[in-house]
């Protein structure tokens, strides 16, 4: 979960402050309307097939931490679901500092099979209850429960039809509302959808899929007994970071067109097969991640993430789990260079790859508990310095941005 802390309006609804400084323009959420417009840039993308959870402080009604989860598929795992997410949330509000006062739940699908935005509402009611209840046993109220579906959304919380008509109400276009202006203001930006990020960090499909596949066997069956045999394990690392390295300059020396799915298709057609079937089981070993994790900003930062993005793209097939290595590389250059949201993203997507890859345990709850990376940052600093003594950061470096501690 990530906290922000912001005022309300006199009428008791929260409010968000776009950086979460007092001093900044602060915008005053007045209605479930204004709610449902905050919500992308709360998290910095578009929530689909989530069910987001957000904690509401003191008597002026402050943001606190959120959580979001995807909304599972069997209606009869709903209630273990709304029990979870909500001890979540308080428990995980009463470390950072206090017991919510209420909570805003919002429950994000498009509709399926025919279905239209109504009926979504219709049937995700239960889960929405469920998660009243839920919060109701530990004390802390839902101020609020939004449906957004099908551009719409619906209160489960208001009995007034006058404000909530069955058929619901529109969402505002993107970038038309006063929040959107005040984000753009404070430079915070909405990174697409949840569907979107995750699409450019998943393994494609097709004939691609099953030649990477085959490269994939070739490489094992040739590097694994290298990395088993202690003597040659340190060439083989060697070999890794240097083609990684290559792979990187490549990526610098033709930058796409656009940004977007067309530019991983660029940079997917910028790779082999097998160079990239080397790279993602070099990474596989533990100590040549951890030197690839030091490329992690200024020139080198931006290509990495490229290349992590494209490896993650290829652990198809049997190689599934091997993606954690490369889905932890770009949650971690993520975070480093600023953009939380698309790291939280692609740690939850590392864990799902291999629940037990510890990297990724360790810098999803770090990011989640707020800690500043800066420290991580200077310890991989620190270790390149002592392995390459020679080598200087770049002039004119700034220091990557980074959230600190309680803010």
């Amino acid at each position: 979960m990530t906290t922000n802390h912001e005022p309300t309006s006199p009428s008791g609804r929260p409010s968000i402050s776009p950086s979460g400084v007092p001093t900044e323009p602060q915008i005053t959420l007045r209605s479930p309307a204004e709610l449902a417009d905050a919500l992308p840039y709360m998290l910095g993308f578009h929530p689909t097939d989530s069910l987001v959870m957000v904690a509401v402080h003191g008597e002026n009604g402050r943001f606190g931490g959120r959580l979001r989860v995807g909304i599972p598929l069997a209606p009869a795992e709903w209630e273990d679901t709304a029990r979870q997410v909500a001890e979540c949330l308080v428990r995980g509000s009463e470390r950072r500092g206090g017991k919510p006062d209420g909570i805003v739940v919002f429950l994000c699908q498009d509709p399926r099979g025919g279905e239209s935005g109504q009926r979504v509402m219709t049937r995700l009611r239960p889960l929405a209850q469920r998660i009243r209840i839920a919060c109701g046993a530990l004390d802390v109220p839902v101020l609020e429960a939004l449906c957004l579906s099908a551009g719409r959304y619906w209160s489960y919380t208001c009995g007034d039809d006058g404000c909530c008509p069955a058929e619901g109400n529109p969402l505002a276009p993107p970038g038309t509302s006063v929040m959107a202006a005040a984000a753009t203001f404070a430079g915070l930006q909405v990174r697409g959808s949840l569907k979107e990020i995750e699409g450019r960090l998943t393994p494609f499909g097709g004939a691609w899929a099953a030649e990477q596949e085959e490269a994939l066997e070739r490489a094992a069956t040739a590097l694994v007994p290298k990395i088993l045999d202690g003597a040659t394990r340190e060439e083989v690392g060697a070999q890794t970071l240097d083609l990684a390295r290559t792979l990187m300059r490549r990526l610098t020396l033709a930058p796409p067109a656009e940004g977007g799915p067309r530019a991983d298709d660029w940079d997917d057609a910028l790779l082999g097969h097998d160079e990239a079937a080397a790279v993602i089981l070099g990474l596989q070993d533990r100590e040549i991640r951890d030197i690839a994790a030091e490329w992690m900003e200024d020139e080198e930062a931006a290509p990495a993430l490229r290349l992590w993005r494209a490896l993650a793209r290829r652990c198809v097939g049997a190689y599934g789990e091997h993606a954690a290595a490369p889905l932890t590389l770009a949650g971690w250059v993520s975070w480093s260079t600023g953009d939380e949201p698309t790291a939280r993203i692609a740690f939850g997507l590392a864990l799902r790859a291999d629940a037990e890859y510890r990297f990724a345990q360790l810098l999803h709850h770090a990011c989640n508990e707020g800690i500043d990376p800066e420290g991580l940052r200077e310890c991989l600093r620190e270790e390149r310095r002592r392995r390459e003594p020679g080598r200087k950061r770049p002039a004119g470096a700034t220091r990557p941005p980074g959230r600190r501690t309680g803010q």
